[in-house]
């Protein structure tokens, strides 16, 4: 298929969004398929979704019959692991994601993920993304942890949200238990982070190296104030202004007091007293998040604490 003349009322806008009006048969998640296996070619030269069409453009589409997405079929929602609805529009949903649910799909995960259970309930959100194995998902939080996520409904909210990421202007802040006492009242920590060749995690890397600033790692900024201090522990209230995987767990291990329930960055001596405490989570919930909605207006919602975790506070005193 070649398309040689765009309408004026679409120059400047994405190509994967110019195609949606054009092949019909195909829906968005497909088009973008089609893109990233370097099948839409622009002036013969292969393009990502964010491309912006230009007058005298030239598409080609090399495809003659329909992508099959071939999703996960489900044969019983009841069988799905249940997720708390905080907030529903028509532009976006907030939820309340539970410990223990992986966000999406990927060849190390086994289970049902979040994405599994948002697409059995919004079938839609399958048309939302940049990438067709990630719909409708502009962050992510991790399996262990649990607290709000904001879901886009439409192409325009994702791309709204995303770029609110990208600029770090979304708030985002967690309530977090380490083992430890924290001397200061607050504090931010800034190791440069890059992945560990330890298996699926990160590594905190120093400062600085022989006096000079690291360019190892990508830079990783982590605020934290204590919230109240116990006998051998802290509860602090945490705010990233980097979205790093797993940065706040990797952080808070390189700055001596790693999280209660975390075996992955925890010491030794701490793994060992999350078997006598019986964590089968991290103490990390995502309790605040704050963006705009389209029109500029500011959304913000707050949660407390999962019941098992203010048991643990209470069993600690």
């Amino acid at each position: 298929m070649k398309i040689a003349k765009i309408p004026q009322k679409y120059l400047g806008q994405r190509i994967d969004k110019f195609l949606d009006t054009r092949l019909k048969e195909q829906s968005r998640s497909q088009i973008q398929k089609l893109i990233k296996q370097k099948l839409v070619l622009v002036n013969d030269a292969p393009v990502t979704s964010h491309y912006s069409l230009k007058s005298g453009d030239i598409i080609t589409v090399i495809q003659k019959e329909p992508i099959i997405d071939n999703p996960k079929i489900i044969q019983k929602t009841e069988d799905l692991p249940k997720i708390e609805i905080i907030s529903e529009t028509e532009e976006y949903i907030i939820i309340n994601k539970p410990s223990n649910l992986t966000v999406h799909g990927a060849v190390h995960v086994k289970g049902k993920t979040l994405v599994d259970v948002l697409l059995a309930k919004y079938p839609e959100l399958r048309q939302i993304s940049e990438d067709p194995d990630r719909p409708a998902i502009v962050h992510r939080l991790d399996r262990e942890a649990s607290g709000l996520m904001v879901i886009p409904r439409t192409q325009d909210s994702f791309d709204n949200i995303k770029k609110q990421f990208q600029k770090r202007t979304v708030i985002k802040t967690y309530t977090a238990l380490v083992f430890g006492k924290i001397a200061k009242q607050r504090d931010e920590i800034n190791f440069p982070m890059a992945r560990s060749s330890k298996g699926n995690r990160m590594a905190a890397m120093p400062e600085t190296c022989k006096l000079e600033k690291n360019t190892l790692g990508k830079t990783a900024i982590t605020e934290f104030s204590v919230l109240k201090k116990y006998i051998n522990f802290t509860l602090i209230k945490v705010k990233i202004k980097t979205g790093r995987t797993h940065q706040v767990r990797c952080h808070l291990a390189a700055y001596g007091t790693p999280l209660v329930g975390d075996y992955l960055y925890g010491t030794a001596k701490t793994k060992a007293k999350n078997r006598r405490l019986n964590m089968k989570r991290v103490f990390l919930v995502a309790d605040k998040l704050e963006f705009k909605d389209l029109k500029g207006n500011t959304v913000s919602h707050e949660i407390g604490l999962p019941k098992e975790l203010e048991q643990l506070l209470e069993q600690i005193k």
